[in-house]
């Protein structure tokens, strides 16, 4: 059994904010997937289903994203998880626009939710890194985050998202870099 975690802020307000993209890969992927209805659970909402053969519960923490690692520090206790079945899907400002990148522990980057998830559960966990690109000057970054995609940026924003889905088998089966490179190839098209 594996635990993936999209990472964002409850709330429609805050529903199309690039801070918001690990909410909307868990959509994609329960979607895409078949997985069982929404239960709330673990101070957030999760999802069960099967990805590759492998059983993947899906969590939204409700928490806020500075908050998010105690959602997931109760999920994984419930389930006796060890860090290695831990996977996180994040906004990622140090990396290009709609480029996904997948890896295993490390800092935070400032990343309040990942500081978060760090504290409670530690940080050897798996990152799948979604690029929402740096605004340029660091008085910006705010409100580049916790801003709606523009509608110029729909079309590989979705793209983004229907390449994770349909690649997500690799990531459920440990192959980190094929699932990156199956990525890479969709977005050429």
């Amino acid at each position: 059994m594996q635990l993936w975690v999209g990472l964002g802020n409850p709330g429609p307000q805050y529903a199309m904010h690039r801070h918001n993209v690990g909410f909307m890969v868990c959509d994609v992927l329960a979607e895409m997937h078949g997985f069982g209805a929404v239960q709330k659970k673990f101070s957030g909402w999760t999802m069960d289903g099967r990805i590759g053969g492998e059983r993947i519960i899906m969590l939204k923490p409700a928490t806020f994203m500075n908050e998010s690692g105690r959602a997931v520090g109760e999920a994984m206790r419930f389930y006796k998880l060890e860090l290695d079945a831990l996977t996180v899907f994040h906004d990622e400002l140090d990396l290009a626009p709609f480029k996904v990148k997948v890896k295993q522990g490390g800092g935070t980057a400032g990343h309040n939710g990942l500081r978060s998830i760090d504290k409670h559960c530690g940080n050897d966990f798996r990152r799948v890194r979604l690029g929402i690109g740096h605004p340029g000057a660091k008085e910006r970054v705010t409100g580049h985050v916790l801003g709606n995609y523009a509608k110029s940026e729909m079309d590989d924003l979705i793209q983004m998202l229907s390449a994770v889905g349909s690649e997500a088998e690799w990531l459920a089966k440990g192959n980190g870099p094929r699932f990156m490179s199956e990525i890479a190839l969709r977005q050429q098209d």
